[in-house]
């Protein structure tokens, strides 16, 4: 696509930060900005944390959440699926898995600390009698923790000035990371989270608003995106990462978008790429390549392009090079902020709304 198409917007706008400013009124870029120092912040204060939960006698570990607070603990399944010594399960709903008990840790997860899904969690798992753990700035789960003397990583969320859930992506992932990390169920040194924070300032140099258009991969994919369906696709590592992007397109450009999982799109999806006639205008396909995935994960990855291509449908390809997965996953989640938040501000609207959600939960409450 030419981004000098008479009816796209002026591409300076993306290089304007006044004109960006009068448009991100609840400042979404600083969130964008901060989220190296949302790890630094995260990791520092859950270490100076005293756990009251019996290590020893975990057996499995259940996290629930919501919207951006679930976005953490689906990174942490995937990235740590090989070093996890334990089971671990995601709940995105109102109800623990039946075999939660003493022997079970149990995080609840909620920025507000007011969702009803995630508070009904915790109920639960309290009658359960489960090792209990909370993640949140306070509401509910902070009086229901202090009630029962459960641990708590109070989240200060300074680089947060948004204040949107979603854009605590820092804090959400390096929060439970630390307290997992603190209860034994993984492992994760100093110098590893480190290795984050320097990958997301250095690619953060190259997607923010001073790197010009002919420069910034986040800015071109965000005009190579406008008018269309991003489908973003990635494999086993990243995948957690790709739910981020997601929820973020979603809340943040207003956009619909969803991303797919290779190898498992190969056996199914790409018959569904003929029909309807209009995939060719409407959808945009965005691959993430990384030396790291399995061999023949790999060859798939290079494969793939040429289905998508022999229906028609635009794709582009990135190739990942940083050294470790989390790192990786956080070039993405970087890459993936910048570019929704040029598109809404393509679309000349304010990222940090989230009208259609607000008065889905206001009429619950009814």
């Amino acid at each position: 696509m030419n981004i000098e198409e008479t009816n796209l917007p002026n591409p300076k706008l993306l290089d304007d930060l006044d004109a960006i400013q009068a448009i991100d009124k609840s400042n979404v870029l600083g969130s964008i900005r901060a989220l190296a120092s949302q790890v630094e912040d995260a990791w520092d204060q859950v270490q100076a944390l005293q756990l009251s939960i019996d290590t020893p006698k975990i057996k499995n570990v259940v996290v629930s959440g919501m919207g951006g607070s679930a976005l953490g603990p689906d990174i942490i399944k995937r990235v740590f699926k090989k070093q996890l010594t334990v089971p671990f399960e995601v709940v995105n709903d109102y109800a623990l898995p039946g075999y939660v008990n003493a022997e079970t840790l149990v995080v609840v997860s909620s920025y507000s600390g007011t969702t009803e899904e995630t508070v009904a969690t915790l109920q639960e798992a309290k009658a359960k009698q489960a090792q209990i753990l909370v993640v949140t700035t306070g509401g509910d789960l902070a009086q229901i923790a202090k009630e029962n003397n459960y641990s708590v990583y109070l989240i200060n969320p300074v680089n947060n000035p948004s204040n949107q859930p979603r854009m605590a992506i820092g804090y959400s992932v390096f929060g439970i990371v630390a307290l997992l990390q603190k209860a034994g169920v993984l492992s994760l040194t100093d110098a590893e989270v480190n290795a984050v924070v320097a990958t997301i300032r250095r690619v953060s140099l190259t997607f923010d608003v001073d790197s010009a258009m002919d420069k910034n991969q986040a800015k071109q994919l965000a005009f190579q995106i406008l008018g269309r369906i991003p489908v973003f696709v990635a494999a086993e590592h990243l995948e957690g990462a790709m739910h981020v992007m997601q929820n973020q397109f979603n809340e943040n450009a207003k956009t619909y978008a969803e991303y797919r999982i290779i190898p498992e799109m190969n056996h199914h999806l790409m018959e569904g790429l003929r029909f309807p006639q209009s995939n060719d205008n409407n959808l945009f396909f965005v691959l993430f390549d990384s030396q790291l995935y399995h061999q023949r994960t790999q060859k798939r990855l290079a494969v793939t392009p040429r289905v998508i291509d022999g229906a028609d449908i635009e794709l582009i390809s990135y190739r990942l090079e940083n050294e470790t997965a989390l790192e990786q996953v956080f070039e993405v989640i970087t890459l993936g902020a910048f570019t929704n938040f040029y598109l809404a501000m393509l679309e000349g609207i304010d990222p940090a709304p989230i009208e259609t959600v607000d008065f889905f939960k206001q009429e619950l409450k009814k």
